[in-house]
């Protein structure tokens, strides 16, 4: 039972690692999209940017399917769950993320304004709306998702489409989008000379200080939001459902574990820290600076959000004592078992790899570069 037990923390733990993958690298990619007809005022000066992120959007879009995945595989109860109840938003999703490629790779074949100019605004709402859609997700998930369970464990969603689109989750998913902008003009910023790097800088800037806003917000915000507590179920290691536990929604549920951890504030701090260093850090052209400090904000903001919620992963809104914890969501012993056999052996590849893409292809782009080259984006 205690190697069970371990085994869901661990991957309670890497699911959080994979969602602040998600942040930083899908992020910078998709902060280039929301910003490039920001930063780059001609044709070529929007090449230029898009070519910054070109060897590396591809793999990093990547680390939304690793997420899905390592949820699926590790809770699969959540995966059933919520892509059941936010379907037509995973919808839009989809449909976004399969525009982004075709407006990568159509783009420049044609030297019409106008085409080029549809491609650019696609880039751009493929680069806004996932985020928007990540961060709306996450502030959902902390409100409670109106779900319930039937006696065999059929989900039933009860919640509408609008509904996901309340008034905490619109500040979450802004949050989102403008941490994903301060990332992608930090990339911008190390990539690019001249007029770019400098617009990129402001971006970030204004990006950073958003960012930095809209997360004090969230914070006191959800301090007055109704939180849930765990009042009685079967031991954490123990095979169990949802429908064997009793949980209560209740004022300051949220605050439980930061009152009895208040190391756990380092978190919050940490993000908000990072922000201010890192808008500075734009500001004097230290773009490297900044982009590391963009990871310590993702990690801060993601281990937050766990932080408060432990050990809830999908609370219900419609029945809490159906809600989905560490405890009752995850896969058997065997499975977190041998997941966490092939992790240890990829993910450090995965990382390797990632980072001598990144080596490989350092240093900056310039439109001489970008005219010249025939396959460039």
């Amino acid at each position: 039972m205690a190697t069970y037990l371990a085994l869901k923390v661990v991957w309670w733990l890497l699911v959080g690692v994979v969602l602040i993958g998600v942040g930083v690298m899908v992020g910078m990619d998709m902060g280039v999209g929301t910003l490039l007809r920001y930063v780059g005022r001609t044709d070529i000066e929007r090449r230029v940017a898009l070519n910054i992120v070109g060897p590396h959007w591809e793999g990093n879009q990547v680390w939304f399917i690793l997420g899905g995945g390592a949820l699926f595989a590790a809770f699969p109860l959540i995966y059933g769950t919520a892509f059941s109840g936010f379907y037509i938003v995973m919808l839009l999703l989809l449909w976004s993320m399969i525009v982004r490629p075709l407006a990568f790779e159509y783009r420049s074949k044609l030297p019409g304004a106008g085409w080029r100019n549809g491609w650019d605004w696609m880039l751009l709402v493929s680069g806004f709306l996932p985020m928007l859609v990540f961060g709306a997700a996450v502030g959902n998930v902390l409100e409670g998702v109106p779900f319930h369970f039937s006696w065999n464990m059929t989900s039933t969603y009860s919640g509408s489409f609008l509904a996901l689109f309340n008034p905490f989750a619109i500040l979450c998913g802004l949050l989102s989008v403008a941490l994903s902008c301060y990332m992608g003009a930090a990339t911008l910023g190390n990539g690019a000379a001249g007029a770019i790097a400098e617009r990129a800088r402001v971006a970030g800037r204004f990006s950073g200080l958003l960012s930095f806003v809209l997360f004090a917000i969230g914070g006191v915000w959800l301090r007055h939001i109704d939180g849930y507590a765990l009042q009685s179920g079967p031991a954490g290691g123990a095979v169990q459902t949802p429908l064997q536990q009793t949980v209560v929604r209740q004022a300051g549920a949220w605050n439980d574990n930061f009152a009895a951890h208040p190391a756990l504030w380092l978190l919050p701090g940490l993000a908000l820290a990072a922000l201010l260093v890192g808008s500075v850090a734009l500001g004097r052209k230290r773009g490297y600076l900044a982009w590391w400090l963009g990871l310590v904000v993702w990690a801060g903001v993601i281990g937050s959000v766990g932080a408060t919620m432990f050990p809830f992963m999908m609370p219900s809104s419609a029945e809490p004592s159906h809600s989905l914890t560490v405890w009752n969501a995850s896969s058997s012993e065997l499975t977190l078992s041998w997941m966490l056999g092939f992790t240890v052996v990829f993910i450090p590849l995965i990382v390797w790899y990632t980072s001598w893409c990144f080596y490989v292809m350092r240093g900056k782009v310039s439109a001489e570069k970008v005219a010249a080259d025939e396959h460039a984006y």
